[in-house]
């Protein structure tokens, strides 16, 4: 039986939450209130879910999957986390986040810098292009016509691997982007960001991409 860690409990990692619980998952779940905050959704997600500190939650997953805020990302914790796959959500709003001049200009992603965060642990991209509400509603069994796909992007290839698998216990195709140092082509503007797409559909909008660049 899996125990999935999740690090933030907003729309995206209660939806996970409840997908990979239907799927035969346990969670154990934490924002950055408190576990006893979450006691109404833990009550939603019935007896699979137990609420926790971060710490945790990182703890006690056979992996994790960080879903908070990138202006967040120092938070999550790294010393439970050493060794383990960390799936991570996270997408740069700088409405939220504040400018950070390298993913302006290019020059980084947000997986990287969660990445150089954990730099003991296997960070892959997963979960970030899609709407939260998306991810118990719009998947289906292998092999279905027009399967919708989703990306991952990782610089360790048993991480994208296990995406890939979680992936297709939650109804989904996987395309993979390469390292992470690809995967700012499914952030935020890009055209693979935030669409239903298959597989086909999905590496087409992959190749369209455009990077922001450096400014003078």
């Amino acid at each position: 039986m899996t125990t999935i860690g999740i690090i933030g409990a907003g729309h995206i990692g209660s939806q996970v939450a409840r997908a990979a619980i239907a799927a035969g998952s346990d969670i154990v779940i934490s924002n950055s209130r408190g576990p006893e905050t979450l006691a109404d959704l833990v009550a939603d997600l019935g007896p699979k879910a137990r609420a926790a500190t971060a710490e945790e939650a990182a703890e006690a997953g056979d992996f994790a999957v960080v879903t908070v805020p990138l202006k967040a990302y120092e938070a999550v914790p790294v010393a439970p986390l050493v060794g383990k796959i960390v799936i991570n959500t996270n997408n740069y709003y700088f409405e939220r986040d504040g400018h950070i001049a390298a993913l302006d200009n290019g020059l980084d992603t947000v997986s990287g810098i969660l990445q150089r965060h954990l730099v003991e642990s296997k960070v892959a991209k997963g979960f970030n292009h899609i709407k939260s509400d998306d991810i118990t509603t719009d998947g289906a069994p292998a092999g279905t016509e027009n399967r919708r796909a989703l990306a991952t992007a990782s610089d360790f290839e048993e991480a994208a691997e296990l995406v890939t698998n979680l992936y297709d216990e939650l109804g989904f195709d996987t395309v993979n982007v390469g390292p992470l140092s690809e995967s700012w082509r499914v952030e935020r503007d890009q055209p693979a960001y935030v669409v239903r797409q298959n597989r086909h559909e999905l590496v087409e909008n992959l190749t369209k991409g455009v990077r922001a660049t450096a400014t003078a």
